[in-house]
């Protein structure tokens, strides 16, 4: 039986409407934008502007998805607040432990409020979308940003952005199975890409993919005779992890632009962080 569509059919026809203008820059959704900005998450977005608290040119506006363009005047609280948004991009080391999800049902914690609770308060208003997933016990770079451009861009199976991975595994792999990994091993979903693999230590394998199936890493080198003891990610494009265990930094926008290969700038206007 096919699932039902959780979405309303009033949103569903506001979307149609104004997707060509969302497209091209020109309106975006009022807690979506506001997010984008910096001006606060979605979720307290939302509450706000079904509170009454949110003005768009002089009207009051409680319908969240109610569409909003850069060049409207917005004042939340009377505060007015500009929502010329730029992409910006996050560094995150994530300990092992908490999950890549809004909620963790087992009480650990995610790494969204791990995050926020090292980042300033000049950068707590913003939404901050994860880039692409690390499982609960996975260590290493993962990458947070305000545009859904760039979580398409760094997950888009199309894109091949390359990310470096070193596990720990069970047992001493020999040429043969690195091997196996290079030139792409059969798993339940098909034919694996090409890898780089290479030995670092005699149970320590270095592994580089430009693709992102679930659990990938660990199926591959399980496929070869070597389960995953220990996983960190340690790469992502030329982008290398260079912050401590729990810290964080913002990508320079060279690093977005050409190191990432994302076509968009970044705005700075507060020097790296190292926590």
């Amino acid at each position: 039986m096919a699932r039902k569509s959780r979405t309303p059919r009033w949103l569903e026809a506001a979307r149609k409407r104004d997707a060509g203008a969302m497209a091209d820059g020109r309106s975006d959704w009022l807690a979506r934008a506001l997010g984008r900005a910096g001006v606060m998450p979605r979720a307290e977005a939302e509450v706000a502007i079904r509170a009454g608290r949110v003005e768009v040119d002089g009207r009051v506006v409680t319908e969240p998805f109610a569409p909003v363009g850069p060049e409207q005047t917005v004042r939340v609280d009377g505060h007015e607040h500009t929502l010329t948004s730029v992409t910006r991009v996050l560094m995150f080391h994530k300990p092992a432990g908490p999950v890549v999800h809004g909620t963790d049902p087992e009480g650990v914690g995610t790494v969204f409020e791990r995050l926020q609770a090292v980042l300033p308060e000049s950068l707590r208003g913003y939404e901050w979308l994860a880039v692409g997933r690390l499982d609960r016990d996975t260590t290493g770079l993962l990458l947070f940003t305000n545009d859904e451009r760039f979580v398409r861009h760094g997950t888009a199976p199309e894109t091949h952005l390359p990310k470096r991975y070193v596990a720990r595994v069970e047992g001493l792999p020999v040429e043969s199975a690195l091997q196996r990994l290079r030139d792409g091993v059969e798993l339940e979903d098909g034919l694996t890409r090409p890898a780089r693999a290479e030995s670092r230590a005699p149970d320590v394998v270095e592994l580089t993919l430009t693709e992102g199936r679930h659990h990938q890493v660990k199926r591959m080198l399980a496929a070869v005779g070597h389960p995953v003891l220990r996983l960190h990610r340690e790469a992502v494009g030329a982008v290398v992890l260079d912050v401590a265990e729990g810290g964080w930094r913002e990508l320079r926008e060279p690093e977005v632009s050409e190191a990432l290969g994302f076509g968009a700038q970044v705005e700075s206007d507060e020097s790296p962080h190292r926590e």
